[in-house]
């Protein structure tokens, strides 16, 4: 008996000793991603909660709503510096990822997330804005549009997520947003998860076209790769069928200027389930087929999205038409 007693205290001792060993290593590498990629625009405090928001450049306001394990860089690699000149860009770091915290620890919806957004921007100064969404960001976008469809001049959608789905999600997504998950595999990702698996999870998302010269380096992976953001992407990702479900019903009511741009070999998010579907549930919404291209629109063809947001200003009378 004392034998048993005493081989289960080693087994204890044993796991929580690896345990405190995981955690530190992911402390390391947590502290060094956010020393190397810290804040690029302003931290906002809304009710107790910091929302990260980057301004620059002047002219009609246009939100940026970067998608899935990413951050507001994804913009400022190759699109924010042009659309400046233009526009008032405010690029925002969704809840969990990037510079912005959570809101609760259950997994924001995209309707609370828009509204997280919605209050920073109004925090901001926006008024009447464009909003672009990429991916994930898309839902995030037509969620902030049905919140406030008075206030909202028009939608840019990139390779968006908008409608359900056939088949279920990758078994990660379930492990990271499970409890037991979210304390034994998060911490290891997050510990051990090396470069080259980043690299293979970049190439797979640009797939076919590929990852541009220094993306992974300026986008700041080691971000996406803490434990928080972890948890709080599996569990958005784990919980977004069911709130499209819903928002879906409702697109018909949106009556402002919609400019989709979908990639025909987009096997993330593929065309023929999303955004054609909704081209045809949004009234006047136009849709623009990209042959060839997959789920990074914006970085596989920067002047067609540019363009994009010029035809929705134009649309909803912003600026001139060309």
């Amino acid at each position: 008996m004392a034998g048993n007693l005493a081989f289960a205290l080693l087994t204890v001792g044993l796991i929580a000793g690896v345990a405190f060993l995981i955690d530190r290593r992911a402390d390391l590498r947590e502290a060094e991603a956010e020393a190397l990629y810290g804040p690029s625009g302003e931290l906002i405090d809304i009710d107790g909660v910091t929302v990260h928001a980057l301004v620059t450049g002047s002219g009609p306001d246009l939100v940026l709503i970067h998608g899935a394990s990413g951050n507001l860089r994804d913009f400022t690699y190759d699109l924010v510096e042009p659309l400046s000149q233009h526009y008032r860009v405010i690029a925002i770091d969704r809840p969990g990822l990037g510079w912005t915290e959570r809101l609760h620890a259950r997994g924001e919806t995209p309707r609370e997330q828009a509204k997280l957004m919605q209050k920073a921007a109004d925090r901001l100064g926006v008024s009447n804005p464009l909003v672009l969404g990429h991916s994930f960001g898309g839902a995030v976008a037509l969620a902030w549009a049905l919140e406030r469809p008075q206030d909202t001049a028009g939608l840019i959608l990139l390779g968006a997520v908008s409608n359900p789905w056939p088949g279920g999600l990758d078994t990660l997504y379930h492990v990271n947003s499970s409890m037991l998950g979210s304390a034994t595999v998060v911490p290891l990702i997050t510990a051990f998860a090396p470069l080259t698996r980043v690299r293979g999870a970049l190439e797979a998302i640009f797939a076919p076209q590929p990852v541009p010269m220094g993306y992974a380096r300026h986008i700041g992976a080691g971000l996406t790769l803490r434990r928080d953001s972890l948890r709080a992407n599996a569990l958005h990702i784990t919980q977004l069928r069911p709130e499209v479900v819903e928002m879906s019903k409702l697109y018909p009511t949106l009556n402002m200027p919609v400019e989709i741009l979908h990639g025909e070999a987009d096997t993330i998010v593929p065309l023929t389930v999303h955004s054609e579907p909704l081209s045809r549930q949004i009234p006047g919404a136009n849709l623009v087929r990209m042959p060839g291209v997959g789920h990074m629109p914006h970085h596989a063809d920067p002047h067609a999205t540019i363009e994009a947001v010029h035809r929705a200003a134009a649309r909803a009378g912003l600026r001139e038409s060309h």
